[in-house]
C-alpha cells in the first residue's frame, strides 16, 4: 500500500492523505471597497476543484493580517467579519469533499504594495491603491524599491495581535489548520534574516533576538488555536546567501528555530527556501528543498512537509516513505493538474477514491 495515501494524525486531526496543495497567491481579490480582501468565486472554483481532485489538505493563499499586510492591493486578508463569512462558504466545500481546509496568515512587510505578477509585479503607489511597506529595518527589497518605514515595538506588538485576531476569523470561518508565513523574505522572515534584519534593540542583532517575534506570533496564535487543531509554520530553510558567499539565513538556523517553534505548540514545519532578496543563484532542480525538510525531520522532534518540484508519484512517495518528511505540499503541478492525487493513488495502487459524479469518466 502507498504510504503517501495514508492518513497523518496531527494532535486531535486526522488528515486523510499526505498529498497537500500549496498556499499559491491568485492576486484576484476585489483591491478597493467593500469587498477588498475578500474571497470570491474564482478562490471558491480553485479551490474546491483541488479538493474534488484528492489533495487531504488544501492551504489557502497567504492571506494578511491587516491591509498593509498584503502582498498586493489584489490579495486576501482576513482582518473583518465580511472576509470571514465569504471564507466560511470555502470551508464548508472543502470539509463536504473529505479535504482538510487550511489557511496561511501573512505580513508581506517589505515586500508589499506592488502589483500583480503578470503585470510586472513592480512596487505600486497611492495613485494605485499601494502603501508604504513597513520592516524590521529600513532597508528596501532590491532597487526600485521603496524603503520601508522602521516598525516601532509598539507597533510590533500590535502586529502580534493581528496575527491572534485572525487566528480567531480563521476558527470562526471554519479552518482546521492555520499556518504562520515566516518564509520568502515576508516580515517574519525579514526578522530572522541578519540581511533585512538591522535592529539593535530586543528584535534584532542576536540569533535569540531575530527569532523573538516568530516566537511571539507562534505564541499568540497558539493561545488562541484550540489545543486539539495543529499550527503549522512555513520556513524559507536557508535564503541562498550563505550559499553565493554572503550573510543571511541557513540551514542550521532553521533547525535551532524548528526546535523552539516545537516548544511553542508549532506542530509541523513546511520547509521551502529564498525570497529574502533578488539576484540569488539558487540551484532548483526536482526535489531540490527536500534534504532541508529531511534535516529537520533527523534533527528534530517535529513534523515536516517537504515542497519544491515535487511533480511525479513515486517521487513523492520515496519522499515520504523513507523519512524525508511526513507530507508533501505541491504547488504548480496542482495547477497544471488539480486531480493529480487521484491519478497519483492509481499508480501507486492506492484507491483513487474518484466522486460518484465523475465515475463515467474512471
Amino acid at each position: 500500500m502507498s504510504v503517501l495515501f495514508e492518513p497523518l494524525r496531527l494532535r486531535g486531526l486526522t488528515i486523510p492523505n499526505r498529498v497537500w496543495m500549496s498556499p499559491m497567491c491568485q492576486y484576484s481579490a476585489a483591491e478597493t471597497g467593500p469587498d477588498q480582501g475578500v474571497p470570491n468565486d474564482w478562490h471558491f472554483v480553485h479551490l474546491g476543484t483541488r479538493a474534488i481532485g484528492g489533495a487531504g489538505l488544501i492551504m489557502v493563499e497567504a492571506t494578511a493580517v491587516t491591509p498593509e499586510g498584503r502582498i498586493s492591493p489584489y490579495d486576501l486578508g482576513l482582518w473583518n467579519e465580511r472576509q470571514q463569512e465569504a471564507f466560511a462558504r470555502i470551508t464548508r466545500f472543502l470539509r463536504e469533499h473529505g479535504a482538510v481546509p487550511a489557511i496561511q496568515l501573512a505580513h508581506a512587510g517589505r515586500k508589499a504594495s506592488t502589483d500583480r505578477p503578470w503585470l510586472g509585479g513592480r512596487p505600486v503607489g497611492p495613485e494605485h491603491h499601494g502603501w508604504r511597506p513597513v520592516a524590521p529595518s529600513p532597508v528596501p527589497f532590491a532597487d526600485g524599491h521603496p524603503v520601508p518605514a522602521e516598525l516601532s515595538v509598539e507597533q510590533i506588538k500590535g502586529l502580534v495581535e493581528a496575527f491572534a485576531a485572525a487566528a480567531r476569523r480563521a476558527l470562526a470561518a471554519g479552518f482546521q489548520v492555520v499556518e504562520i508565513h515566516g518564509a520568502h523574505g515576508y516580515l517574519i522572515n525579514e526578522f530572522l534574516s541578519p540581511h533585512s534584519n538591522h535592529r539593535t534593540d530586543a528584535y534584532g542583532g542576536s540569533f535569540e533576538n531575530r527569532i523573538r517575534f516568530a516566537l511571539e506570533v507562534a505564541d499568540a496564535v497558539r493561545a488562541v488555536w484550540p489545543d486539539d487543531l495543529p499550527v503549522f509554520f512555513r520556513v524559507s530553510a536557508t535564503d541562498w546567501l550563505a550559499e553565493n558567499g554572503r550573510a543571511g539565513w541557513t540551514v542550521d538556523d532553521t533547525v535551532r528555530l524548528a526546535k523552539e517553534l516545537l516548544a511553542h505548540g508549532v506542530d509541523l514545519l513546511d520547509v521551502s527556501s529564498g525570497g529574502i532578496t533578488g539576484g540569488v543563484t539558487i540551484p532548483a532542480g526536482p526535489g531540490y528543498q527536500v534534504p532541508f525538510a529531511a534535516r529537520v525531520k533527523a534533527e528534530t522532534d517535529l513534523a515536516v512537509s517537504a515542497v519544491g518540484l515535487i511533480t511525479e508519484p513515486r517521487q513523492a512517495e520515496e519522499i515520504v516513505a523513507s523519512g524525508k518528511a511526513d507530507a508533501v505540499m505541491l504547488g504548480r503541478e496542482l495547477l497544471r493538474n488539480p486531480y493529480w492525487p487521484r491519478y497519483a493513488a492509481r499508480e501507486l495502487g492506492a484507491e483513487p477514491g474518484w466522486p460518484n459524479q465523475y465515475h463515467r469518466a474512471v
